[in-house]
C-alpha cells in the first residue's frame, strides 16, 4: 500500500486544528510549522497551498497567514442566487465563462424545461463560481432557446438571475437533487483531483407564471461548500414486526 504523502499527513493534522480556531486567527509561520513537524518548509508549504485552495486560510503580504471566515450552510430549501451567498459571506463573487452558446438540447434538458420542437436548442451556460478567488462550484445552466439576451450580458462579473430579473422573469419556485460524485474532467477548473467527491445538486426553476425558467447541475467542491437541510421525522409504522 502507497504511503501517505508528508504534506497530506501534515494538511491532514492542520485542518483538524484549524475546525476548533476562529476566523480572523494566526497561523504559524512556514518555518515553525517545519520545526514543530520535522520537516522542509517546502513540504509544509505544500500542505498550506492545500488548505488556501480550499479557502480555509488567507495569506496576507507582509503579516502573515489567517483562518478565513467559513461559508455558512446554505439552507436547502432556500432559493438564492450564488453571487448573493457568496455577498452574504463578506467575500467577493466572481465567475469565469467555460462556454456560452445555443445548441442541441439533451433529452433530461428537453424534459426540465418542457420543450416540445422536434429539435429543441437552449441557451447553455457554463461557468466555474469563485469565492474570493477561490473555485466553489462549475455549473452547467441551460436555459430556453428564446433567452438568447442572456448571452450578451456579463457573465463572469454579474448575476444571472438578476439579469433574469430586468428581463421581467423571476425565478420563483425550485426543486433539485443531490449526488455525490467524482470530480472527473471537471477537476481541472476545480483546481482539485479527479478523485475530489463532490456535492452534485440538479437543479429545476419556474418563473412567475410557473414556466421552467433554468435546469443546472452544479457541481460543488464538498470540502468547500455545505447544505443545511431542515426535515420532518415520520414515526415508525404500527404493527410492523420486521
Amino acid at each position: 500500500m502507497a504511503k501517505t504523502p508528508l504534506y497530506v499527513r501534515i494538511e491532514r493534522a492542520l485542518r483538524a486544528r484549524l475546525a476548533g480556531a476562529q476566523p480572523g486567527d494566526l497561523v504559524p509561520a512556514e518555518s515553525a510549522l517545519a520545526e514543530e513537524f520535522g520537516v522542509a518548509r517546502m513540504t509544509v508549504r505544500a500542505a498550506l497551498n492545500a488548505l488556501e485552495a480550499d479557502g480555509l486560510i488567507e495569506r496576507v503580504q507582509g503579516r502573515g497567514t489567517f483562518v478565513r471566515q467559513r461559508p455558512a450552510p446554505r439552507a436547502a430549501a432556500t432559493l438564492m442566487s450564488f453571487h448573493d451567498q457568496v455577498l452574504s459571506w463578506g467575500r467577493r463573487p466572481s465567475s469565469r465563462l467555460v462556454e456560452a452558446e445555443v445548441r442541441p438540447a439533451s433529452a433530461e434538458e428537453a424534459a426540465a424545461l418542457q420543450l416540445t420542437a422536434a429539435a429543441p436548442r437552449v441557451i447553455s451556460i457554463v461557468r466555474v463560481r469563485l469565492a474570493d478567488d477561490v473555485p466553489m462550484a462549475i455549473e452547467y445552466a441551460s436555459f430556453p432557446p428564446q433567452l438568447t439576451a442572456l448571452l450578451d450580458v456579463d457573465l463572469e462579473a454579474g448575476s444571472l438571475h438578476r439579469v433574469l430579473h430586468d428581463l421581467g422573469l423571476r425565478p420563483t419556485l425550485g426543486s433539485s437533487t443531490l449526488s455525490a460524485q467524482l470530480a472527473g474532467a471537471d477537476g481541472g477548473h476545480l483546481q482539485v483531483a479527479a478523485t475530489e467527491p463532490l456535492l452534485v445538486e440538479s437543479r429545476v426553476i419556474v418563473d412567475q407564471h410557473s414556466q421552467p425558467l433554468e435546469h443546472s447541475v452544479s457541481r460543488y467542491v464538498g470540502t468547500r461548500y455545505s447544505l443545511h437541510v431542515t426535515f420532518d421525522v415520520q414515526p415508525p409504522r404500527t404493527g410492523d414486526t420486521r
